[in-house]
């Protein structure tokens, strides 16, 4: 079995894994997203609760982030790995079952808790990584992530429009079963960083988020970024289903090529942060969203406007999140698991709030509320980037 050292570098293969895995999992948190309408239908309940199916989810894989990915520092990442796949399998056949929306919410909250595999394998692709090679390493797996949601849209909007939404998580559960399977032939071992107890481990995290306003400032910005993003997803199957539009979960999936080629677009961003600094690498990719909201905005009723406006989003979000994202694990190398816990944590809660956002902004105003919560939480990312070239010194 492969054994791992810091700053050594990573095989290829195990990157590939490492991307592929975290491809696979992260997309539980977003099957969802396309099969509101018909999880409204199937189970009987409103927009409004159908919505918070996602919301809650969401909510699941930050409490993962927070209370189960700090151990990654004192446990063996594979052993994380194998516990909470078989547990993400379990959670997906309840969720294939569900015939009341206490179920599918408790199966949903235990689902996003298990799926934060991904969020194991970004700190491991920088460690490990040789030091010319750590933003470009994170990179990849960080665009695997991103496939992974975009993808999410896709498959289970098809499948949904083809074999009921409640055969997307028997396939989920599948899914789940054979990356148990794969960990278990290639997952390597690795060196751990923290020795301690669990509550002093969980200590260390309040004092780095305390006493480092740098890994804050960058932790907030991806959230933002993120919140943006979802937020166009998080009633797309609901515009969709209106004039002039009047299609069904199946739109929402093509329309996720769009997301994918966008995710694909920006693999790359990752070997080009060092050159173009992280500060500019944010205020690009938040001006990318802001004119995709804008356009959403002003072009919502055709299908040239929504496509453009999801490429844009999707291309800003992933060069807000590696440039932030791999700043902030350059803070502290000795406690990556535990940075990117606070990063992630707060990148997740941005995603839930907008979700919930824009999903009480549909309710309100519909596709103009949801296109003035994306703008709100672009601006929020452009004000944080002036803040720290004031406060603070930049590249």
């Amino acid at each position: 079995m492969t054994h791992l050292e810091p700053h050594k570098g990573i095989p290829r293969y195990i990157l590939l894994m490492m991307a592929a895995l975290a491809g696979v999992t992260v997309a539980n948190l977003y099957y969802n997203q396309a099969l509101l309408d018909l999880i409204c239908k199937g189970v009987g309940i409103s927009q409004v609760e159908a919505n918070l199916v996602t919301v809650i989810t969401q909510v699941g894989y930050a409490l993962g982030l927070l209370f189960v990915i700090p151990l990654a520092d004192m446990v063996s990442v594979r052993r994380i790995t194998l516990s909470a796949m078989s547990l993400a399998a379990v959670s997906a056949l309840l969720i294939a079952v569900a015939d009341n929306v206490w179920l599918l919410w408790g199966a949903s909250l235990m689902l996003g808790l298990c799926s934060i595999m991904p969020q194991l394998f970004i700190p491991m692709s920088t460690l490990y990584s040789r030091p010319e090679n750590k933003s470009r390493n994170m990179g990849y797996v960080a665009s695997g992530i991103m496939l992974g949601i975009l993808s999410a849209r896709v498959i289970s909007g098809y499948i949904g429009d083809w074999f009921g939404w409640r055969a997307m998580f028997y396939i989920v559960a599948i899914l789940m079963l054979t990356g148990l399977a794969v960990t278990m032939a290639m997952m390597p071992q690795a060196s751990l960083t923290f020795q301690g107890s669990y509550r002093h481990l969980m200590h260390t995290v309040a004092s780095i988020f305390v006493s480092h306003p740098r890994i804050r400032l960058y932790s907030i910005r991806g959230a933002c970024g993120f919140g943006s993003m979802i937020a166009i997803w998080a009633c797309l199957a609901f515009h969709l289903a209106e004039p002039p539009f009047c299609t069904g979960s199946d739109a929402v999936g093509l329309l996720g090529l769009c997301g994918i080629a966008g995710a694909i677009t920006a693999s790359g961003a990752g070997k080009y942060v060092p050159k173009v600094g992280f500060l500019r690498m944010s205020v690009i990719g938040a001006c990318c969203q802001a004119t995709a909201w804008l356009t959403a905005l002003s072009f919502g009723n055709s299908y040239a406007g929504i496509i453009t406006a999801i490429l844009l989003v999707d291309i800003g979000a992933q060069c807000i999140q590696i440039s932030n994202q791999s700043r902030c694990l350059q803070q502290l190398p000795e406690a990556t698991n535990r940075v990117n816990t606070i990063f992630m944590t707060l990148f997740f809660i941005g995603g839930s709030l907008g979700t919930l956002c824009a999903g009480l902004a549909w309710e309100q105003a519909e596709w103009l509320g949801v296109c003035l919560v994306g703008l709100m939480f672009s601006s929020v990312s452009l004000l944080l980037s002036a803040y720290e070239k004031l406060h603070f010194k930049t590249e």
